[in-house]
């Protein structure tokens, strides 16, 4: 090759360099330039001084679009505060750190988690890869490094004829395109939106699930249901199939009735997270039968409602009381005062009353039988 071509050649290749070069410093500059914009809308927030790193969620590109008329918009990145169930101070406010991971060493408060019987825990042969389950699997962890999508996990038991009542406790920040709790029949499949972040429970007619935006998804449909939840909060859950209805509980307060008409099916207790290093725990799970034991049970909590515990004031012998406690001590608990009134569709399943329509419902099928 002469002395030109070679002149020519070099000029080519530095010529290629400089444009790759300046490529790769326009990728990270705009990249800088997204955490900048992502650190200003926290601030405007009135977060406290978050700082998060780069391996959570790496991109929300495939998540749904926000309905801004159904919810108020929450930044993706900021944990929500304030709906503990408890007062402890790592659940009630966010404590300054520089990562989201720090959150994550904080030892897991123990309030709310009396019960040392459960009727299912979640099931090891039924969930997304991006899980792990610990505590005897009573809690689920997704994506214990960073998340690429959606995981999701069910119980071990189906949920037969009878009642089903169970609380899920937010062990974790919550935050991210969603982390719900629901239900589903054997159809739903955990694993297919592993790389797609999206609201899994209620995107078809098999399941139902609440995020923790407050929003009630079923059949893909989106309806105003209830207040936020986050870190601390307990999701309680009563699936009653021999009256078809299915009613949430926030924190031990009803959140009203969220479906109905579903007698004759089999469904299972689901969550699901695109979290990076989110949390879930079943702090309770009991079923019994639709039995006449149980209609009283139900009945006098009604009649009793501003007591913790119903046992507690009426006047029977010890031993029935401890027989009422071990087989329906969670109905006897259980607070149907409903927590806030929720704006639903017309047309939609869910019910904003806990006590009117159900306790209708439980005298008309008293009659028949």
């Amino acid at each position: 090759m002469s002395r030109e071509g070679k002149v020519a050649y070099l000029s080519q290749n530095s010529m290629a360099r400089r444009t790759r070069s300046s490529r790769a410093w326009h990728f990270v500059l705009s990249g800088v330039r997204r955490e900048v914009d992502s650190r200003a809308v926290a601030l405007a927030t009135g977060a406290r001084g978050w700082g998060y790193d780069s391996d959570g969620q790496h991109s929300d590109s495939d998540s749904e679009p926000e309905f801004s008329s159904l919810s108020p918009s929450i930044p993706s990145a900021i944990p929500v505060t304030g709906e503990s169930y408890c007062n402890c101070e790592n659940q009630s406010e966010a404590p300054y750190c520089s990562s989201l991971h720090a959150l994550h060493r904080v030892k897991d408060c123990q309030c709310g988690e009396e019960d040392e019987y459960f009727d299912w825990v979640w099931d090891d042969l039924n969930k997304s890869t991006a899980t792990l389950l610990t505590c005897d699997n009573r809690k689920v962890n997704f994506h214990m490094e960073y998340s690429c999508g959606t995981a999701a996990i069910r119980g071990n038991k189906e949920l037969a004829d009878g009642q089903h009542f169970w609380e899920i406790k937010m062990t974790s920040p919550v935050y991210g395109t969603d982390m719900m709790v629901g239900i589903g029949t054997s159809d739903v499949n955990l694993d297919k939106y592993r790389h797609t972040f999206c609201s899994l429970l209620g995107k078809d007619e098999d399941s139902w699930g609440l995020s923790y935006t407050g929003l009630l998804h079923h059949k893909g449909d989106k309806t105003n249901f209830s207040s936020r939840f986050g870190q601390g909060s307990i999701i309680g859950v009563h699936l009653d199939t021999w009256h078809g209805t299915l009613t949430f509980f926030k924190n031990r307060k009803c959140i009203g009735v969220a479906a109905t008409k579903l007698q004759n099916k089999k469904f299972y207790p689901m969550v699901c997270s695109t979290a990076a290093k989110s949390s879930m725990k079943v702090i309770r799970s009991c079923a019994s039968c639709t039995s006449l034991q149980y209609l009283c049970c139900y009945r006098l909590r009604q009649l009793l409602p501003d007591y913790v515990d119903t046992l507690e004031v009426l006047p029977l012998p010890p031993g029935l009381k401890q027989v009422l406690h071990n087989k329906l001590g969670w109905v006897l608990s259980m607070n149907y005062s409903t927590l806030k009134p929720s704006s639903s569709s017309s047309g939609s399943d869910s019910d904003s009353s806990c006590g009117s329509d159900a306790e209708a419902c439980q005298r008309k099928r008293c009659r028949r039988t």
